[in-house]
């Protein structure tokens, strides 16, 4: 039997503004993952901030953290359902961010965009 597959969807650095456990945090990742297992899926949108104390620096803490469930039911991968969900991430991780009183620039992206 096979075990639960994890997809990073999509992930991208991006400069944000963060004040987390007394910690400044100056980049975040965000994230839209599928998880699937024996005919079922779930997709989540995630956040992390970490402190980016220089240009060479994505030693990603997991502290600041935020995360939100998008989807949960039986099925497989949908490239349709993530093309939704991607469309509608930026809403998401910012309403996620806004519960720490954290900021995702979206206009200044670190890295450039990973598919999985």
């Amino acid at each position: 039997m096979l075990g639960a597959m994890t997809v990073n969807v999509y992930s991208q650095f991006f400069s944000a503004e963060c004040e987390y456990n007394g910690v400044r945090r100056r980049a975040a990742l965000v994230s839209l993952c599928s998880d699937s297992e024996q005919g079922h899926i779930t997709y989540s949108a995630s956040v992390t901030f970490f402190p980016h104390v220089d240009d060479e620096d994505f030693a990603v803490s997991y502290d600041a953290f935020q995360s939100q469930v998008l989807y949960e039911g039986k099925g497989r991968r949908s490239k349709k359902r993530e093309a939704v969900f991607q469309e509608g991430l930026h809403p998401v991780i910012d309403g996620l961010s806004g519960q720490i009183g954290a900021k995702v620039f979206w206009d200044k992206p670190l890295r450039p965009e990973s598919r999985g």
